[in-house]
């Protein structure tokens, strides 16, 4: 066995196998593969091995259109068949939502460049007779994707990686892993067969690699517990059933290919052929989570007991849908575990604090996965950052907050809400409230209806207590929900009187010490603002595209707020600390505190923002202590509202007048009483994140997750007033060499009556795709639809006509002036 590698990878599923083979092409010439048993023999072996090929996600669609185009070219390279049935993916709605729901799978899709037909209930019975569809209003069908056998893709996979020089090392067990500052020392054991059960022998080695990936599937507790981490990955129950041969199927078969995998999602299963018969994998509610803590030893290539009676409801809609099936009997049943997350997408990517580790963990869908995962994991390793922006797969977008209690209910729900419908606007229930400010239940008492952040609730919008008694606030739509006509009054209110938003949720963290000013003037890209005053600016990748947007308040000469969102706290966390690590001993020593749970915040906007103020702050010249000459925008003063010292910042993310209101937590329930007082006479609103994200496209003021990735250069997304080039920072040179690619705009959209963009939709110019919408919604300003997304250079220019697709139909749209609701800032600047 080799005792020294650059890149270990560990675990010979079809994940880990595909890493370690594209690890090889990508160049790099020494990579080993350890497996603890045989290659497959965890979640793999008993896999269906569906490869649908794409999601709602935009890089998860990535992955899985990189794994069906990959996986056919395999047998070439190998002389391996791989074992790929391309009999195409037909998802069948029997619901005007369900439609509407491949309608904006069919966005995502189109942006993505995945091919995919549309087809009628009788165009289906036309060509696969056995089917009912008078029920049905119609499908989606996908001709280039199928079914492959899991075992053999992954063997092919592993012989490509040996002819590419790859090590692959079985019956090997990781014990322990020790970062020595360079490189990782892993310790291994020999496994040995022993009455059936595989045990730890006495031999054992050292490994030392320059990184690690971890692609260990059902065993990723006791991979967390080795590293010191949190890995939210644990398995669910997933049971299919194999029935005998279907004479009316082998009758139908004599003449005709295959059918393709059926999906009837609102009915929650597939169905694929198999020698004959059926295989029927039904996503049901109530399947338990197993091994929280770890795998028993015992535990090999073992399946649990069936319950059948968990699944009857599926099966019983499966002889609806099939009905020959009906006579059928049962041949074969299979009840494993497949690995979760809380949101249901793996992980991928380096660990939390921690060098050169990554992870490739949680793969509900590994086979559909493995193939793009290599790839772009590849990329990230040995290129420093992916083509797409895989921050929606990183590792560390779950907290440390994050407990095995949370993971398993979260878990247990997202395999439970595999088929259920998607709505964008979709809150799931399952492990809340669970992280809230102390304002919640005043909030909740005000008609609050409130969405999950990072585990945070933040408030979506206001409406219980306006609304009728019989109105459904969990109404969703792939249109406009329940919600929007109270968000609709909420962003009105903002741009007229006043709205008060709970900000608390957001990232903030203290820096300071004799280092914190040259490394902050290295690690971003603006130029830094004077004590007392504020700048946006961001952080680069070494790739030179967006890592992380911050608000920067200088409260001292070396001392420095840094905010930045919410939703991102670990991950913007890992990225600081590394980098100061880095660079303490070049720049000098430096304090960073994480106080996100010490201070809670509260943006008030609007042009009544001033006059609400104004009553409650306690200042020796209370006329102008709001004024422009004593608190300009842009600039940050500690005042005394009531009874609490507040770090006022005269910002407002919604465009208007306004500043945000950071506050001792313990003291948010006193300031929040005030506030009301103060403002429900002026006509303030309480509002929530969806009308703010309206109000914040109408200032084209970029996202990040959304405008704002690692795709993208800040000079790409329309930052350049933000990008300080006469200085040197981290990932400049690369940002200046990658140039303008695409640019970031925003769209007024003549859209549809009944219906808003999602941010997911692709943007034509004369018939052809030319980029895609990344955030969606209504303008109260313009009274129409408004959009931000990203277009080639030339076609960026203000007054550009263009077509956004929603629903399958084309809409004008036209390219705004950048921040076309005031673009001279006069009401964020007006005095007072």
């Amino acid at each position: 066995m080799k005792t020294h590698v650059k890149a270990l990878v560990v675990g010979g599923g079809a994940v880990g196998t595909s890493i370690a083979y594209h690890l090889a092409r990508a160049g790099w010439a020494d990579v080993m593969l350890l497996e603890r048993d045989e290659l497959t023999s965890g979640s793999t072996w008993h896999a269906a091995g569906l490869l649908p090929l794409f999601n709602m996600s935009y890089a998860t669609t990535h992955i899985h259109k990189y794994s069906v185009d990959f996986y056919k070219t395999l047998e070439e390279e190998t002389g391996l068949d791989a074992g790929f049935f391309v009999v195409g993916n037909l998802r069948m709605a029997q619901t005007d939502a369900r439609m509407d729901e491949y309608r904006l799978y069919s966005a995502t899709a189109e942006t993505a460049g995945v091919h995919h037909e549309w087809l009628t209930p009788g165009e289906i019975k036309e060509r696969w007779p056995l089917v009912r569809t008078e029920d049905l209003k119609g499908a989606l069908f996908h001709p280039q994707d199928g079914y492959i056998n899991p075992a053999d893709v992954t063997m092919a996979m592993a012989k490509g990686a040996r002819q590419r020089g790859v090590t692959i090392e079985r019956k090997w067990q990781v014990d322990g892993y020790r970062w020595t500052g360079s490189e990782w020392e892993v310790t291994v054991s020999k496994m040995v067969e022993k009455g059936g059960n595989l045990v730890v022998s006495d031999e054992q080695q050292v490994i030392h690699a320059e990184h690690v990936v971890t692609a260990t599937g059902n065993h990723a507790q006791r991979t967390a517990r080795m590293l010191g981490i949190k890995i939210p990955a644990i398995p669910v129950e997933h049971q299919f059933i194999v029935t005998e041969p279907d004479p009316a199927l082998v009758e139908f078969r004599k003449t005709n290919p295959q059918h393709p995998v059926l999906r009837d999602a609102d009915a929650k299963w597939y169905v694929r052929e198999e020698r004959g018969g059926w295989i029927l994998g039904p996503y049901e509610e109530g399947a338990p989570s197993r091994f929280s803590f770890g795998v028993p030893d015992s535990f090999r290539a073992d399946l649990f007991p069936l319950d059948l009676e968990r699944i009857e409801e599926e099966y019983m809609s499966m002889i609806h849908r099939i009905p020959s099936s009906e006579e059928v009997g049962l041949k074969d049943d299979f009840n494993g575990p497949i690995c979760y997350t809380p949101d249901g997408n793996p992980l991928v990517g380096l660990a939390p604090g921690l060098r050169n580790m990554w992870l490739a963990e949680g793969f509900s869908f590994g086979i559909t996965a493995a193939g793009g995962t290599g790839h772009y994991l590849a990329q990230m390793m040995v290129e420093g950052e992916a083509e797409i922006d895989m921050a929606s797969l990183d590792p560390k977008r779950f907290g440390p907050w994050m407990t095995t209690e949370y993971a398993e209910k979260k878990n247990e729900e997202a395999y439970s809400h595999v088929f259920i419908l998607h709505h964008p606007d979709e809150e799931r229930p399952a492990a809340r409230p669970l992280r809230t400010s102390p304002a919640y239940d005043r909030q909740k008492a005000r008609g609050a209806q409130f969405g999950a952040v990072n585990g945070w609730e933040r408030p979506n919008y206001f409406g219980l207590v306006e609304a009728p008694e019989s109105f459904d606030h969990d109404a969703r739509s792939f249109r406009r929900g329940a919600w929007w006509e109270f968000a609709e009054k909420e962003a009105k209110a903002v741009r007229e009187t006043a709205g008060l938003i709970d900000a608390t949720a957001f990232t903030k963290h203290v820096l300071k010490g004799p280092g914190a000013t040259a490394f902050l003037d290295w690690f971003t890209t603006n130029r830094l603002p004077k004590v007392g005053r504020i700048n946006l600016t961001y952080a680069l990748t070494a790739a030179g595209t967006t890592r992380t947007e911050y608000t920067i308040v200088r409260q001292a000469e070396d001392t420095y707020y840094l905010v930045s969102a919410g939703a991102w706290h670990a991950y913007d966390q890992d990225f600081l600390i590394k980098a100061i690590e880095d660079k303490t001993a070049e720049f000098g020593s430096m304090y960073l505190a994480d106080v996100t749970t010490q201070y809670g915040v509260f943006a008030l906007a609007g042009p009544k923002s001033r006059d609400i103020l104004a009553k409650l702050i306690r200042d020796p010249e209370p006329e102008t202590a709001l004024s422009n000459k004593r608190f300009p925008w842009l600039s940050s003063r500690g005042v005394e509202l009531g009874m609490v010292p507040v770090t006022a910042i005269r910002v407002a993310y919604t465009g208007e007048l306004g500043w945000e209101l950071h506050h001792p937590i313990e003291m948010q329930n006193h300031l929040f009483d005030r506030l009301m007082e103060a403002g429900e006479p002026e006509g303030m609103k309480l509002v929530g994140a969806r009308a703010q994200n309206w109000l914040r496209q109408e200032k084209s003021y970029r996202a990040f997750g959304t405008e704002l990735g690692r795709d993208a250069t800040p000079l790409e997304a329309g930052l350049d007033r933000f990008v300080d080039l006469s200085k040197e920072f981290h990932g400049k040179a690369a940002m200046e060499a990658i140039g303008l690619r695409s640019r970031c705009v925003t769209l007024l959209i003549d859209g549809p009556a009944d219906a808003d963009p999602w941010g997911r939709e692709a943007i034509l110019h004369d018939g052809q795709m030319v980029g895609r919408l990344t955030s969606g919604g209504w303008s109260v300003g313009f009274g129409k639809q408004i959009g931000m997304g990203y277009v080639p250079p030339a076609l960026a220019e203000p007054g550009t006509r263009l077509q956004v697709r929603m629903f399958r139909e084309l809409y004008e749209a036209e390219v705004a002036e950048d921040s076309p609701y005031d673009p001279t800032n006069a009401r964020i600047r007006a005095d007072g």
